[in-house]
Order: C-alpha cells, then sequence, then structure tokens
C-alpha cells in the first residue's frame, strides 16, 4: 500500500526518527481516537451519544489519518529527523478541515454542498483536496502524487480533448467541491473501505507482530521447513507470504523480513541473486494472499458489492498456485545445487513452537470463521484482537507492558496514516473519472479497440496494467483500471470476480518486471546483487503472475466459479501443472533428477497445459508428461534421480 519514489526512500522512510517525544505522544493519542470512533461506528456503540451519520464519520477518520502522516512523514529528506514548524500548523489544519467538514456533514447531504456550498465550506473543501494531494506525495511519493493531481484537475480541460477523453466539464470551484463534498471524491469508495473495513485489518496486523506473531510464524515455517533442502528459502517464502499479506506493502515486507531472511539464505548456500529474487516474488505475492490481501481485496469487495469471503476464496487457489510454484522452483534449485537444510539442532522444536504461540494460529483461525461462517467482516478483525490481546494476557512473557501497548498504537496509527493518505489521493482520481463520465466512455472504446476480440482486450489490459503498476502502487493501480478497464471485460463477457483479480495481479508484475522492480531492487540491495540480474531471474521465478491471470480470466473454475466436477478438475490438474512447470524452470524434476534441455522444454510446455482448466488440454499436458517419463524409465534410466 505504500510503495513508489525508489527503494532507498522506502529505506529512509522505515528508519526515519521523527516520531519521538512530543510526536510520539501525539501520533499515540490520536491513533487510539481513531480506533475508538472507529470502533464506535462499526459496533454502534453511541459513545457519550456520539454516532456521526456515514460521511461525518469519514470525514473523522480522515482528520485522524491524514494528521498522522503529516508527523510521519517529511515534506523534505532533510527534515527525516524532526518535524519543522510547518508540518505541525499543517497537522493542526488536516485535522480541523475534516472536523469542521464532519459536523456540517447533515447540510452537505440536505442542501448540495457538493453542487452549491458557502464560501467557508469551499474554501475548507480546496485545503482538504490539497492536503489530500501532499499526504500521497509524502506517503507514496512524486510519481503518484503528479498522477492524483493531473487527475484531480482533469475536470477543468475535458471538454477541450478528442474523442472519448471528453467528458462533462467543471469549473474549478464546481470541482473542488465535487471532490471534496461528493461521495466519489476524497470520502469516495477508497476511504469508505478504510473506514467500513480495512482499518479493523491494519490493527489486527499490527497487533499480530506487536505480540510477538512475526517471530512465532518465523519459528514455525523453521520448525516445518527449516531442515528440507532449501529449508532457509522455503521460510523466506511461508514467512514473507503471510507478513506481505498482513501488511499489503512489497517493499516494506523486504525491508523488514528480507533483512532477516536474505542474509541467511546466502549463509545457507543460495546466491545474493537467488535469495533477493526469492525475497521480492514471495513479498509481492502476499497482495494476493488471503485472508488479509492488504487493501486490494476489501476495494474488490466494494467495487462488486460482494461479501469478502467471496474475494477471499476466489484468490485462496491461484495464491496457492503462486506459492507452490516459488517453493517446488526453491526445492529443485537446491537439489540441484546440492543446498541442505539447517541442522536439527538449530531449529526450534515443531511441538515447543506450537506449545508457545498455538493461539497465534487460533487467532487467525478465529477469523477466518467469522469471516466465512459468520459473514461479519467488519467485525471479524475486532473479535480477533480481543482474542490474541486475551491469549497474551494471560502469559507474562508475551503480555503487553504499557509501553509496548503505546508502541502498538503509534505503529498502529503509522500504518493507518499511510493507507489513508494514498487512498485519499486515489479517490481524486475516481471522483474525476466518475464526474467526467469518462470512465464509462474509456471502458465503450476499449471494448471497440478490441474489436470485440476478447483475447486482444486482455493483453492490452495486461499491458496497461504493468505501465500504470510502474507509477502507481498496487492499491491505486488497481483503483483506477477497477474503474475503467473492468467494466469493458465484464461488458465482452468475462467473470467480473475474475477481471477485478485479473487487474490486481498484472497491477503487481512492475515489482518484479525491469527496468523499474521496485521489489527486486529493494531485496537486491540488501542482497549485495546486481539489480537487472535479480529483476530478471525474479521474473523467471515469479511466472506464475504472469500467466495464472490468463488462466482463471478464462476459466474462472481456477477461482472456484463453476460445477464441482468442472473445479475439481481445475484444482488437481493446476497443482500437478504447477509442479511441473515450476521444476522444468530449474531443471530438476523428482523422480527424474537433472532434466535436459529438451525434457525441459516439453515439461514447461506440459506443465502450463496443465495450469489451464480444460480436459483436452489436460490431456496434451499428460501426454507430453508420460513421454518425458519414458524416456527415463526406458531409455536413459542411469541418469540420477531424487
Amino acid at each position: 500500500m505504500l510503495e513508489k519514489d525508489d527503494a532507498k526512500r522506502v529505506h529512509q522512510k522505515n528508519n526515519q526518527s521523527r516520531v519521538t517525544g512530543l510526536a510520539f505522544i501525539v501520533v499515540a493519542v490520536i491513533s487510539a481516537l481513531g480506533i475508538v470512533i472507529a470502533v464506535n461506528q462499526i459496533f454502534h456503540l453511541h459513545f457519550f451519544g456520539f454516532m456521526p451519520i456515514g460521511n461525518a464519520y469519514y470525514y473523522y477518520i480522515l482528520g485522524c489519518y491524514l494528521t498522522i502522516n503529516f508527523i510521519v512523514f517529511p515534506a523534505r529528506k532533510k527534515d527525516k529527523n524532526e518535524i519543522p514548524w510547518y508540518d505541525w500548523v499543517l497537522c493542526i489544519i488536516s485535522l480541523a478541515i475534516p472536523i469542521y467538514l464532519g459536523l456540517n456533514a447533515y447540510n452537505i447531504l440536505t442542501k448540495g454542498w457538493e453542487y452549491e456550498a458557502p464560501f467557508l465550506a469551499t474554501f475548507s473543501g480546496a485545503i482538504l483536496c490539497g492536503l489530500a494531494l501532499e499526504g500521497v506525495r509524502r506517503a507514496a511519493g512524486t510519481a503518484l502524487f503528479i498522477i492524483c493531481a493531473v487527475f484531480f484537475t482533469y475536470p477543468l480541460y475535458t471538454e477541450h480533448l478528442p474523442g472519448f477523453l471528453w467528458g462533462n466539464p467543471f469549473s474549478i470551484l464546481e470541482t473542488i467541491r465535487y471532490q471534496s463534498m461528493g461521495v466519489e471524491g476524497v470520502i469516495g469508495i477508497p476511504t469508505r473501505v478504510v473506514g467500513n473495513l480495512l482499518i479493523g485489518f491494519v490493527i489486527f496486523g499490527v497487533a499480530l507482530v506487536s505480540t510477538g506473531g512475526g517471530k512465532f510464524f518465523m519459528d514455525f515455517a523453521l520448525s516445518l521447513l527449516g531442515k528440507t533442502r532449501g529449508g532457509a528459502a522455503k521460510v523466506s517464502v511461508i514467512s514473507s507470504a503471510f507478513m506481505a499479506s498482513l501488511s499489503g506493502s512489497v517493499v516494506s515486507n523486504i525491508v523488514t523480513t528480507g533483512s532477516m531472511t536474505i542474509p541467511t539464505m546466502i549463509k545457507s548456500g543460495f546466491s545474493p541473486r537467488y535469495a533477493a529474487a526469492i525475497e521480492s516474488c514471495a513479498s509481492t505475492g502476499g497482495v494476493i494472499m488471503p485472508p488479509i490481501m492488504g487493501a486490494a481485496g476489501f476495494l474488490i469487495a466494494s467495487f462488486l458489492n460482494i461479501k469478502y469471503s467471496q474475494v477471499m476464496l476466489a484468490a485462496l487457489f491461484p495464491a496457492i498456485l503462486y506459492y507452490l510454484t516459488l517453493l517446488v522452483q526453491v526445492d529443485s534449485y537446491a537439489a540441484r545445487m546440492g543446498i541442505r537444510g539447517f541442522s536439527k539442532e538449530k531449529l526450534p522444536g515443531f511441538l515447543e513452537t506450537l506449545k508457545e504461540g498455538w493461539f497465534y494460529i487460533g487467532t487467525l483461525v478465529l477469523m477466518i470463521f467469522i469471516l466465512t461462517y459468520v459473514r461479519s467482516e467488519a467485525f471479524a478483525p475486532f473479535y480477533a484482537i480481543l482474542f490474541l490481546f486475551a491469549c497474551t494476557f494471560l502469559r507474562k512473557k508475551t503480555r503487553l507492558t504499557w509501553k509496548q501497548f503505546v508502541q502498538f498504537l503509534v505503529e498502529a496509527g503509522k500504518l493507518m496514516g499511510q493507507i489513508t493518505a494514498i487512498l485519499a489521493g486515489v479517490g481524486l482520481i475516481v471522483g474525476s473519472l466518475s464526474g467526467t463520465g469518462v470512465a464509462n466512455a474509456f471502458s465503450r472504446e476499449l471494448v471497440l479497440f478490441a474489436h470485440g476480440i476478447p483475447f486482444f482486450l486482455l493483453v492490452f489490459g495486461a499491458i496497461t496494467s504493468l505501465l500504470l503498476g510502474i507509477g502507481m502502487t498496487a492499491t491505486a493501480c488497481y483503483v483506477f483500471l477497477a474503474i475503467v478497464l473492468c467494466p469493458a471485460l465484464v461488458k465482452v463477457g468475462f467473470d467480473p470476480l475474475a477481471s477485478h483479480l485479473f487487474v490486481l495481479y498484472w497491477g503487481i508484475v512492475s515489482f518484479i518486471t525491469p527496468p523499474v522492480a521496485l521489489g527486486t531492487i529493494t531485496a537486491a540491495s540488501i542482497a549485495g546483487s546486481d539489480n537487472f540480474k535479480t529483476g530478471f531471474l525474479a521474473m523467471r521465478m515469479g511466472m506464475a503472475t504472469f500467466i495464472l491471470p490468463f488462466f482463471f480470466i478464462l476459466s474462472p473454475e481456477m477461482i472456484l466459479h463453476g460445477s464441482f466436477f468442472k473445479v475439481l478438475l481445475a484444482v488437481v490438474s493446476g497443482l500437478l501443472g504447477a509442479i511441473i512447470a515450476s521444476a522444468a524452470l530449474e531443471g530438476f524434476i523428482y523422480f527424474y533428477g537433472k532434466i535436459f534441455i529438451l525434457a525441459r522444454a516439453l515439461l514447461l510446455v506440459s506443465g502450463l497445459f496443465l495450469l489451464y482448466p480444460y480436459w483436452l488440454a489436460d490431456i496434451i499436458g499428460i501426454a507430453l508428461s508420460v513421454i518425458v517419463f519414458s524416456y527415463k524409465i526406458f531409455i536413459n534410466p542411469a541418469e540420477d534421480s531424487q
């Protein structure tokens, strides 16, 4: 959810020391206030008779976390260790303006202020739009700021643009009112997702890490896979998948978990380039991995007006295939290179680890149960947090001290400040495209451009997603394309949920694709490897990100949409195809050993055919694999196999 200008800037953001002293206290207090307001609203508690209407609540949430954003992220690099006076001024303004608009929320709705408002309200709206733009610049970098700024002003000149770029024009005052007080601007879908759903899951993720959950899942992965060949890399895949899913941020996850996993992989025998590539791929996949999927999954649910549990279920099998390809490649590489796992003495015991932290797994199980069976997305993370804190409180070793609890509030506030600032800026894009009507026109033109041929539209959409992903965060890229591209995909007959997941997958490809490849650049800087070589290796290892979206949008059985037998065929053939294709890429396959070049090519094609959920493709895939293994059994059985 954070990503972009460059990896160096991300390092600076994660290591800055502005939040100390008074700033630390202010962030903790405002973070706690934001949590209390959210809990009051979501559970309808009416604290002290306080129960704001919907748009007022979104303004208050925006005010709390935009304020924190200006404390945490500096306007200039030289201010990374101190907060200048003008940042304190911006903090006060960013709190006061949303409070004013929140107090007038009823007037905004009943008196149509988004079209015609008093001077003070319009002036406040202009300041709020400016704060949203500055917030996204600080939290996500210049690239996304420029994109948001261009789209914010788009209604001013859209009438002078040709073809489908033409839209309903707005004056500057109309633009400000619509963006700041309308339902599709700053407090549009992205901000509503923050207030209604995302805040609980973000706080849950921070609570899990603050109470020692991060260490537990690392130890848990070590106890399960540490002693297997290439165990260090397998632990990196599993732990990064979990942690990146909680944070939703590719780069920040690499900075945190990668600083531990990459050196460990190198020490165990992996090359620096391979270690960096596997960590960047594992962290990139966190955005598509249930149960949390960063912010994107909740946005998909909001756009489609469906339960988040439906999104989670649909995303599950493709995510499993993605991580399975990584694990198989790691295992095959380790077998080919003779890289062993850790000795048993150096690893935590499985039962001991489970005994120490069973409640972390129990917390996840509880949350998933509430999501899938109780079907209460908004309540689920808060109940899970209560269970987690209750379990950790019973043990002195895991019990949070007062200082640690305040630190938890600060970390939650930091992450929420970053997410809120980015999504408020993205709201300006949504507002302009919706208000001018260009979103619908763009979708219509895309269908015409593809001449009614769905595959052309998919290829165009993939390229567009990749290019936009270079300049935007994964979440921002998804939101933009959910408005302009997904309606076109649905219009030509593709499954709506598969269409949104297609856009999301291709939006994260840029993190492992040179020349930008922020994920691999960050990992390579930790490993001390070459950026471009690491990026191209990561592309190969993350091949599933490129091919799976085409498969599941063409055959929705891969996202578990369809009859039981078709879904079963897709699952079985998909698992087999992922194993075969991944092993072929590394040149080593089970029960065969090292593979010569022609066999690798045949097995790769076989795996791809099996991944595509269609019975004829499965038959071809199996036939190719039979040919390769028949050669091993009947013609050249002397080759080593493992």
